[in-house]
């Protein structure tokens, strides 16, 4: 028989995918109020692009990123773009699924990091 689990252990895994709502990041629902980035060279970006970066860029979850999610919201876009135009593949598909958890737009995404997004009173939205 395997050694039992010391849940006194904070690294236990008896407290893998439990505890979360002590750790939960409280995000801001009027969202982020930094200045959004620039758009990565290299590519034509087209205005709907643009928008689609500012709306992600001012987005509660962006709170959370630094500047080297710009890599990462970039690909999103343009996967985006391609599935929204049908022209993606399933592998690309994929990746926007898992750009957009990476970047916790998801609900389960938020989840999985411990946010959640609240109003200006710290209700929950």
């Amino acid at each position: 028989m395997p050694a039992q689990r010391d849940p006194s252990k904070p690294f236990s895994r008896a407290h893998r995918g439990q505890g979360r709502a002590g750790a939960l990041v409280d995000l801001p629902s009027s969202g982020c109020t930094l200045p959004v980035p620039e758009m990565p060279p290299g590519r034509d970006w087209t205005d709907a692009d643009r928008a689609r970066w500012e709306e992600l860029w001012q987005s509660p979850q962006a709170t959370m990123w630094d500047d080297t999610a710009r890599g990462t919201v970039a690909l999103l876009l343009v996967y985006e773009a391609a599935v929204l135009n049908g022209s993606a593949s399933a592998w690309q598909a994929q990746e926007a699924r898992y750009a957009g958890e990476a970047l916790g737009l998801t609900p389960r995404a938020m989840v999985q990091l411990g946010w959640r997004i609240v109003d200006d009173d710290g209700e929950e939205q």
